[in-house]
C-alpha cells in the first residue's frame, strides 16, 4: 500500500488533518425493504482489548462502546445483527492477544476490534488480515499502519500519532516552554509520538534537550529521569502507558513541578487516589471531539445494565462504538460478512457524497432504500482515505484538577 499525503494544523487544540481521500465506490441496490438481505446477516464481532496489562484502564470505555453499538444495532432489526465475543488484548508483556486472537479466528469472527495499543496490534495485523478478517482499531495511533500490507483489511477511527504529536508540541510551546525532555515507550506507539512531538515542539522555535526511553515491562525508570531532570527543561513530556504511575511520584520526589509535566493518550486517566501523589496543573492530550452527554449516558447505561461498574472516563467509548456501526453498515450494504466485502463498502457508507445520517436505524433504512449514505459518528465525522486512516479527527487538551482527575479545557 502506498504511502499518502496528510496536512494537519493545530488551532486551540483542535487539529483537523485533510488527506487526499480515494473513496470506495458502492452503493445498496434496491427501493424498499425487500432490498434487504434474504436472510437476515448475521456479522460475528470479536474484540481484542485490553482487560489486563498496561493499558486495562482504556478496556471498560471501549468494550462499553462496542456494547452499546451491538444493542442498537439490533434493535433496529435492519436485516443484520451483531453477535459479540469480548477478548483480552493483554500488551506486549503479558501477551494475552497470543490465546485470544487464534480463538477469535477459530470462531469464525468476520470483524475484530483492537488491539487498543499499537504495539499489540503489529504483533497479530498479519495474522488476522492473512485470515481474511477485516481488522478495525478505536486506539491504534502508529503512523506505521498507513503504509501496512493489509490486503485493505486494516481499518481505524483514530488518527496516526503525526497528528495528535504535531498538537502536543504546538500546546507546550505556547505554554511558554522553550526546552522539553521527553521519557518514552520504546515501541510502535512510544517512538512514532516521540518522534512527531519533538518535530513539532522544535519547528515552534523550541529544543529537546533530552529524550529517554525505556522498554515495555520495565519497572524502574531511575536512570532515564535522571538524565532527564539533569538538563533541567521547562517542560517534561511523558509517552507512557501505566508506567505513568511510577514515573509520576518519581518526578515529583526529583522536585519536578507537575505542572509542566504533559501526558498523552496512553497515560490520560482519571487516577484520583490511585496516584500518591498531586498531578494538578499537568496537561494531556486525547484523540477524538466532545462527546454528547445524550451518547455518554446511554452507553454507561447500557455498560451497568450488563452488570458492570459505571464508567470512570469515556476515552476511545465514540471510536470503539463508531467502529462497530461502520462495519455494521459496510456489510448490510455489501450484503455480506465477509471481511473483503465489508472492506470494499467502509468507505462508500462513509462518504461525503451520501445523505448524511447519525445513527444505525436511519442509515440502515437508507441502505435499505437503495440511497448512498455518509454516516457521521459520535466520535468525528468518519470520512476514510486509502490507506484506512481516518482523515478527518479532533484532538482534546485536558488538564488534572487537584483531585487528581481531569477535564476537558479545549
Amino acid at each position: 500500500m502506498s504511502a499518502f499525503s496528510r496536512r494537519s494544523r493545530a488551532l486551540s487544540g483542535i487539529a483537523i488533518a485533510a488527506a487526499s481521500v480515494l473513496m470506495l465506490a458502492g452503493c445498496a441496490s434496491g427501493s424498499n425493504e425487500a432490498s434487504k438481505p434474504s436472510e437476515d446477516l448475521t456479522l460475528k464481532v470479536g474484540t481484542v482489548l485490553p482487560q489486563t496489562g498496561s493499558l486495562a484502564f482504556l478496556g471498560p470505555p471501549e468494550e462499553a462502546g462496542v456494547s452499546l453499538a451491538a444493542a442498537e444495532i439490533n434493535e433496529a432489526n435492519a436485516g443484520i445483527t451483531v453477535d459479540v465475543t469480548y477478548g483480552d488484548s493483554g500488551d506486549a508483556d503479558n501477551k494475552a492477544f497470543e490465546t485470544t486472537v487464534p480463538k477469535l479466528l477459530d470462531s469464525g469472527v468476520n470483524v475484530i476490534v483492537g488491539a487498543a495499543s499499537s504495539g499489540v496490534s503489529k504483533l497479530f495485523i498479519d495474522q488476522v488480515t492473512g485470515a481474511g478478517v477485516l481488522q478495525i482499531s478505536p486506539a491504534n495511533t502508529s503512523p506505521d499502519f498507513t503504509t501496512w500490507d493489509d490486503n485493505n483489511l486494516y481499518w481505524r477511527t483514530a488518527p496516526s500519532d503525526l497528528l495528535q504529536g504535531e498538537v502536543l508540541g504546538n500546546l507546550i510551546a505556547e505554554d511558554g516552554a522553550a526546552t522539553l525532555g521527553i521519557i518514552y515507550l520504546n515501541d510502535a506507539y512510544g517512538t512514532g509520538l516521540e518522534k512527531a512531538t519533538k518535530a513539532s515542539f522544535e519547528a515552534a522555535g523550541g529544543k529537546v534537550v533530552a529524550s529517554e526511553s525505556y522498554n515495555a515491562g520495565d519497572t524502574t525508570f531511575d536512570s532515564q529521569i535522571a538524565a532527564i531532570v539533569a538538563q533541567n527543561p521547562d517542560a517534561i513530556e511523558a509517552i507512557t502507558f501505566d508506567e505513568f504511575k511510577t514515573i509520576a511520584p518519581a518526578l515529583v520526589a526529583a522536585g519536578y513541578p507537575a505542572e509542566k509535566i504533559y501526558l498523552v493518550d496512553g497515560n490520560l486517566a482519571q487516577y484520583g487516589a490511585d496516584l500518591p501523589v498531586s498531578i494538578e496543573g499537568a496537561k494531556g492530550t486525547l484523540p477524538g471531539g466532545v462527546l454528547s452527554d445524550d451518547f455518554t449516558t446511554r452507553v454507561n447505561d447500557n455498560w451497568v445494565a450488563e452488570g458492570n461498574e459505571a464508567l470512570e472516563d469515556f476515552s476511545y467509548a465514540g471510536e470503539s462504538y463508531d467502529a462497530v456501526i461502520v462495519t455494521a453498515l459496510a456489510a448490510l450494504q455489501a450484503g455480506s460478512t465477509n471481511g473483503v466485502d465489508i472492506a470494499a463498502e467502509m468507505g462508500s457508507v462513509t462518504g461525503p457524497d451520501g445523505e448524511m445520517c447519525t445513527t444505525f436505524a436511519d442509515c440502515a433504512a437508507l441502505i435499505n432504500e437503495g440511497k448512498a449514505i455518509n454516516y457521521d459518528g459520535v466520535s468525528s465525522q468518519i470520512e476514510f482515505d486509502a490507506a484506512g486512516d481516518p482523515t478527518k479527527a479532533v484532538i482534546g487538551i485536558y488538564q488534572y484538577g487537584a483531585d487528581n482527575k481531569y477535564t476537558r479545557i479545549d
